[in-house]
């Protein structure tokens, strides 16, 4: 019992001494960074003031703007639309500046990545069309909600997208936004049926217009019927079968609809309609306007790699010029 003890204590005296030579190592290891640090330090701060003038000056060259155009496409022309934007994306990688110039953009050199996103809006999606809920309610049964709304065939369906491009400097719209858009819009097709869309609109609202003045007449007269029916002192009972009720949801569905197709007159003026453009926005992610930090912790992280590996070559050499 007595010589398992002390092998015991032993064993744990050994474990505690490899431990606190553990801790004396990284103790030692960190002392001599310390004196490291103070025996260079005038490298080290010659090396922090060159990477933070370096960083504060490409921080202030090299600034990257977002431009982002969120439009709503008209008449069925979704795919039409990423078709074109698709278009762009391919002739901007080819570096085709007569492409663009052909167009109007100017300073396409500086402009990068055209990408077209739809705006997930499941909530309009649905309720805009009773067949848009059944559909989603149909692939939710084979699926995760989460991947539907995020599907190809169902987010096209979705009323705005998003015209995303970056440049290398601020930009007005005249130059690059407003010959896009034209781009977008010159379709003979599409342009035939916007046009006789709204004429079909014009007509449909001049029949409204028509047929809510024919309904005000009867009301009108109605009206008058009753006051006179009053004034004899007869009680004159409608009931719930009359045309009454159904002329006055007529009148309630038509101003309803009149009002819904001058909003649709409104936003249908065009194939591809802008609804917001936002323009030279700084791009912040990733390293863009963060050099001036990046740069000094990089130049004195390089610094010490090499210091360390002369050291490791030169411990490598005495171990061969041992042998």
């Amino acid at each position: 019992m007595s010589s398992n003890s002390q092998d015991q204590e032993i064993d744990l005296g050994q474990f505690f001494s490899k431990i606190s030579s553990f801790f004396g190592r990284i103790a030692d290891s960190i002392f001599d960074l310390f004196l490291f640090f103070v025996k260079k330090s005038l490298i080290i701060i010659f090396l922090l003031i060159i990477g933070l003038v370096a960083g504060y000056f490409l921080d202030k060259t090299s600034k990257t703007y977002n431009h982002e155009i969120i439009v709503s496409p008209n008449f069925g022309s979704v795919d039409y639309l990423y078709a074109k934007v698709n278009l762009l994306d391919s002739k901007k990688k080819e570096n085709d500046t007569v492409f663009f110039s052909n167009l109007g953009v100017k300073n396409v050199k500086e402009m990068g990545k055209i990408e077209i996103d739809p705006i997930i809006d499941l909530y309009k999606f649905i309720t805009s069309k009773q067949e848009n809920f059944d559909l989603i309610k149909l692939m939710a049964e084979d699926g995760s909600l989460d991947k539907i709304v995020k599907d190809e065939v169902t987010s096209k369906n979705y009323p705005f997208h998003v015209i995303k491009f970056s440049t290398s400097k601020v930009i007005s719209e005249a130059d690059m936004v407003n010959p896009l858009l034209n781009y977008f819009n010159d379709s003979e097709y599409y342009n035939r049926v916007k046009n006789q869309y709204l004429e079909n609109t014009k007509i449909k609202m001049s029949a409204n217009d028509s047929i809510t003045a024919q309904i005000n007449v009867l009301l009108n007269n109605f009206s008058k019927t009753t006051s006179s029916n009053q004034k004899s002192d007869k009680l004159v009972y409608y009931n719930e079968n009359n045309n009454l009720n159904e002329i006055i949801n007529t009148k309630n569905a038509l101003v309803s609809e009149q009002g819904d197709l001058r909003m649709r007159f409104i936003n249908s003026d065009k194939v591809i309609k802008e609804i917001s453009v936002s323009t030279n926005i700084i791009n912040t992610k990733g390293v863009n306007g963060k050099l001036k930090l990046i740069l000094p912790i990089l130049l004195i992280f390089m610094f010490l790699l090499f210091h360390w590996f002369r050291i490791f070559y030169k411990n490598q050499l005495e171990k061969r010029s041992q042998l």
